[in-house]
């Protein structure tokens, strides 16, 4: 039974009890949260089970995260109903408010409203800084690898720019690879398996911050010019299933976040933020038009 469903019944049985003489209440379950893995499972796990913990305080409800194994299921899972929000980036987020209308848009990260991509490479490969989107020209005939298929930052937008250099996929050497997640691009372009890699900047900032990433070994060539990216898209079945203003509750929760303790600024180091910020749709209307183009969208 899909959980809207059972929502209702729910809801159902409380007019029933009401009636009757008793006093309806709110069903009594949990917010179960998702984001896509665009990074190593046992950062998302922490960074998740942090977020859990303080929404569960602010909420006053349970809240469990739930892992999925690719951007795809991420939307799927939404769009079944199995997850009430998701920290989706800017194309999947796109993809599954389409799919699922009503769905709520309860904030971004700062950051977001002014996120980039990096190219990087093997230093084995000789590539010198590059100084405009004209420059990524001189990656034709090299080995590049891409995220995942679907990731804003680590697919979308780089191959959007490369376009606009006049480098298409079938110029590279060999077919672009798609690695599933920003960590795994950095891995592989370490390694030597690709020349050259496209991930989000916030995540290859974060590594080299961390020590994860050895500038020796992996080097930024171009950042790319900014766009919108990841928010957080909420059901829009969360005020039917969690009682009137709760769609609200949540946002607010997320807004709050302010670094004003050590788990809150705990949790916006692991996003790599300062602060989540509102954000409307018209955000990313241009990573819809970009992912159109594309044939990513149907």
């Amino acid at each position: 039974m899909r959980r809207t469903h059972l929502a209702a019944a729910l809801a159902a049985l409380a007019v029933v009890a009401t009636a009757c003489g008793g006093a309806a209440e709110p069903a009594d379950r949990e917010l179960v949260i998702s984001a896509i893995p665009d990074q190593d499972p046992e950062k998302l796990q922490r960074l998740y089970g942090e977020v859990s913990s303080y929404l569960g305080e602010q909420l006053g409800v349970t809240v469990v995260y739930q892992p999925v194994t690719d951007y795809t299921a991420s939307v799927t899972s939404f769009r079944r109903g199995d997850v009430d929000a998701t920290f989706f980036g800017g194309l999947s987020g796109v993809q599954a408010r389409l799919q699922v209308p009503g769905s709520v848009l309860l904030a971004q990260r700062d950051i977001d409203e002014n996120f980039r991509s990096v190219f990087v490479a093997s230093p084995a490969a000789g590539i010198a800084p590059i100084a405009d989107v004209a420059g990524l020209s001189v990656l034709r005939e090299r080995t590049l690898t891409f995220g995942s298929e679907v990731s804003t930052s680590g697919r979308l937008m780089p191959q959007f720019f490369l376009d606009q250099a006049g480098v298409t996929p079938a110029e590279l050497a060999g077919d672009p690879g798609f690695s599933g997640s920003h960590d795994a691009t950095i891995a592989l372009v370490e390694a030597g398996t690709y020349q050259v890699g496209a991930l989000s900047a916030s995540v290859w900032d974060a590594r080299v911050a961390d020590g994860s990433a050895d500038p020796a070994a992996v080097v930024e060539i171009f950042r790319t010019p900014s766009y919108h990216d990841y928010h957080w898209l909420g059901s829009p079945d969360l005020d039917a299933d969690f009682g009137a203003g709760f769609t609200e509750r949540l946002r607010t929760a997320l807004l709050r976040l302010d670094g004003s303790d050590q788990r809150e600024t705990d949790i916006l180091e692991l996003f790599t933020a300062g602060a989540f910020v509102p954000t409307v749709a018209e955000n990313y209307t241009d990573i819809e038009t970009v992912a159109r183009g594309l044939g990513l969208l149907q």
